[in-house]
């Protein structure tokens, strides 16, 4: 499991390492029964307080991402495919009203936005 840390971020460590174990369920990186580090072993290669491990691993069970088996350890839960694309979509679309917004402000055409989210997507450079 990879997670990078950033001190300039502006989200807190708990945080950063909840997002990122999302993400990689949700690519399939990380599959239903993995083992995870357990919270010490995670606190110490990120070098981090087992406090902030443990906050991380409470949010991720809470929101279904993992499951905590006393004596056992931490493991990626069984998903529902459904529910991890809504998900996602969710953030899609919060991430597109920001840039609407922004292009509101800067008086772009509809036009011009559908242009820019072309390209983009499929990967062309602007």
């Amino acid at each position: 499991m990879d997670i990078i840390l950033s001190n300039a971020s502006g989200k807190p460590i708990y945080e950063q390492i909840t997002d990122q174990v999302k993400e990689q369920i949700m690519a399939g990186t990380l599959s239903a029964g993995d083992a995870l580090p357990s919270m010490r072993l995670l606190a110490k290669e990120l070098r981090i307080s087992v406090i902030t491990t443990k906050r991380a691993y409470e949010e991720l069970e809470r929101d279904g991402f993992l499951e905590n088996v006393p004596g056992k350890g931490c493991f990626v839960a069984p998903q529902n495919r459904e529910l991890l694309r809504e998900a996602q979509l969710r953030r899609v679309e919060e991430k597109l009203f920001q840039a609407v917004e922004e292009a509101r402000k800067g008086a772009f055409p509809l036009e011009e936005l559908h242009e820019m989210l072309d390209i983009l997507y499929k990967g062309e450079e602007l």
